[in-house]
């Protein structure tokens, strides 16, 4: 363990905080009986889980336990892109991917592709428009307007007075 984590949020909480922290991360007990472990009440340990140097102590322990089994994680998930199942394999490859910071948690390659061709279509129409509004011969050219803020059908009825 390195200094930075020894002088690190969890080792500036007291020995009962220290302990609460450790049984919330195994997630085995209720708030009531941690509460009752560390000898404090169901409030303190709420409060407790309110403080920001307690929430703060909780994420650097448990990257502290998660850092021992990291290795032995990534080498099982890079195991995993030899399975028979091609979709183990796609999620595999896709956890890879996101550890190496090329792909985030709501991304992936199909979402990517889908958002470029949505950015180009974008521009497309941009550059269209920039063309008919510089274009002094444009007389007789239909104008198109995309409106995003109009209402349902059923919402035009209510306010013509029909009954839905």
């Amino acid at each position: 363990m390195s200094k930075v984590e020894q002088n690190g949020p969890f080792f500036k909480l007291d020995e009962k905080r220290q302990e609460a922290v450790k049984l919330l991360f195994e997630d085995d007990l209720t708030d009531v009986e941690i509460a009752k472990s560390v000898q404090r009440s169901r409030s303190t340990l709420n409060n407790w889980k309110n403080d920001p140097l307690f929430k703060a102590a909780q994420e650097q322990y448990a990257r502290m336990v998660v850092k021992d089994y990291k290795n032995d994680a990534l080498k099982k998930v890079h195991e995993l892109l030899n399975a028979r199942s091609e979709m183990v394999q796609l999620q595999s490859a896709t956890t890879i991917l996101k550890m190496a910071g090329y792909l985030s948690d709501n991304s992936t390659p199909e979402l990517d592709e889908a958002k470029v061709r949505k950015l180009k279509a974008e521009a497309d129409i941009a550059e269209a428009k920039a063309k008919m509004l510089n274009d002094e011969n444009n007389a007789g050219i239909t104008q198109i307007i995309f409106n995003d803020d109009m209402k349902p059908d059923n919402e035009g009825d209510e306010e013509n007075g029909a009954e839905t």
